[in-house]
């Protein structure tokens, strides 16, 4: 844990009693004897602060509040708090009633912050960067057309795996696995595991399937062909490029993590049981 004691709270406040629930954290963290600012935003921030200054973001309101918070903590490696204020929460594990026992165990050194894989990727047209950016749980090549496929070629360390015609790719980290991956047929991964999963979404053969892969290797996608659907790229749920026949997006494992401070143990086993329903039969 980092000597300096600020922290910054990042509150959505899309999210109901966003707003009273940062005054409560603030005043909690400040009775600890921490200095705690708060960081209202709908939608996107307007104002970014200096980062550098804190030793603590704690993130109040759902996943997509984390996964936001991330883009910063992520290259500065500050430790991230995330707090549940929406409906499932499965990435962002602690509640307003639990979240001080899970910094109390961090602020003593007997909590370590868990280390989550983040990916970089970057969209070219030609010599021309169209995009760059990193996410926490994934990034996605999609149709911009609900209704036409596009072609990708798939390469993988820098030698063609194969061509997909499908609704898009997906490429996501163990974090993200229990997203939009896991909604699209992939698996779900333990966080901690130094892996990505490449994912058709909605294949036009049944014969692709998902693959998981070392975190290691490079991960290039062309668009191929359109038929004037169109592609968009996609980091976090956030339409980040318009993509057009030609463009290649490289992905690849993010220098940097993301560290979170979350209760340890069996909490992800304990999420896909009780958030996911993943608890077997009673009767088998």
């Amino acid at each position: 844990m980092s000597e300096s004691k600020s922290t910054l709270i990042f509150a959505n406040l899309n999210k109901d009693d966003a707003g009273h629930a940062a005054q409560i954290v603030q005043a909690e963290l400040e009775q600890k004897g921490w200095h705690a600012e708060i960081l209202a935003f709908r939608g996107s921030i307007s104002e970014y602060p200096d980062f550098d200054r804190y030793s603590l973001i704690i993130s109040l309101g759902g996943d997509g509040t984390l996964l936001y918070a991330a883009r910063f903590a992520g290259p500065r490696g500050i430790p991230i708090l995330p707090i549940n204020l929406g409906t499932l929460g499965f990435i962002a594990a602690n509640k307003m009633d639990t979240w001080a026992f899970t910094f109390e165990h961090w602020q003593n050194g007997d909590l370590e912050p868990s280390k989550r894989l983040m990916l970089q990727s970057c969209a070219y047209r030609g010599k021309n960067i169209l995009h760059k950016g990193i996410a926490l749980n994934d990034i996605v090549v999609s149709s911009e057309s609900g209704a036409r496929m596009i072609r990708m070629c798939l390469s993988i360390n820098r030698e063609c795996f194969g061509y997909y015609r499908a609704d898009g790719l997906i490429v996501s980290t163990p974090t993200g696995s229990t997203a939009y991956n896991l909604a699209a047929g992939g698996p779900a991964l333990h966080p901690e595991i130094s892996a990505l999963i490449i994912n058709p979404i909605c294949p036009f053969t049944l014969a692709s399937r998902p693959l998981v892969i070392p975190a290691s290797n490079y991960i290039d996608i062309e668009i191929d062909e359109t038929k004037k659907a169109g592609a968009l790229l996609i980091a976090d749920g956030h339409i980040v490029a318009n993509l057009e026949k030609g463009d290649i997006v490289q992905i690849r494992e993010y220098e940097r993590s993301a560290f979170l401070v979350v209760p340890s143990g069996n909490a992800f086993f304990s999420a896909l049981r009780t958030k996911l329903g993943w608890s077997g039969d009673n009767d088998a």
